[in-house]
């Protein structure tokens, strides 16, 4: 099979993808926060080592916030931030994305997209291959099911 050998960023995960398209400060404060969890802005701003300033720590969690990256609350005259998805949730979110855009702009029939799933599985562990059956079989059986219950 033809194979580009294209990689994200030397072969890091999607979700690296995602952290790496942040600005700097962006980054450490989300994985700041991945690595303390819930936290104030003050927080935060030691656990990146204390070097910013209080306002560029607290703009910098607002526009992650504004992203859709952290969740935050109300926490006295404070807010407190915490992540909103964890990186498995952003890769597998991305990878839908991706696998869903394929599907839907195929101009031709979506089998070659398809095999070309079933061949990068393949490619990575044999036995991915049964999962992938396995989950083709559930996924079946229960659309099947919602199908029946419509009836």
């Amino acid at each position: 099979m033809f194979s580009t050998g294209i990689r994200l960023r030397g072969g890091e995960r999607l979700s690296d993808a995602i952290v790496m398209a942040l600005g700097g400060l962006e980054r450490k404060a989300l994985l700041a926060l991945r690595d303390i969890g819930e936290a104030n802005v003050t927080s935060v701003n030691v656990a990146l080592g204390d070097v910013y300033a209080y306002t560029t720590v607290m703009t910098t969690l607002d526009r992650l916030y504004k992203k859709g990256l952290l969740e935050r609350r109300k926490d006295g005259r404070a807010f407190l931030y915490r992540i909103r998805y964890s990186f498995e949730e952003m890769e597998h979110s991305l990878a839908r994305d991706v696998i869903g855009r394929l599907l839907e702009t195929a101009t031709g029939p979506v089998e070659p997209v398809l095999a070309c799933i079933v061949e990068s599985v393949s490619e990575r562990d044999i036995e991915l291959l049964d999962d992938l059956e396995r989950l083709v079989r559930e996924k079946r059986q229960e659309l099947e099911k919602l199908r029946s219950d419509g009836d």
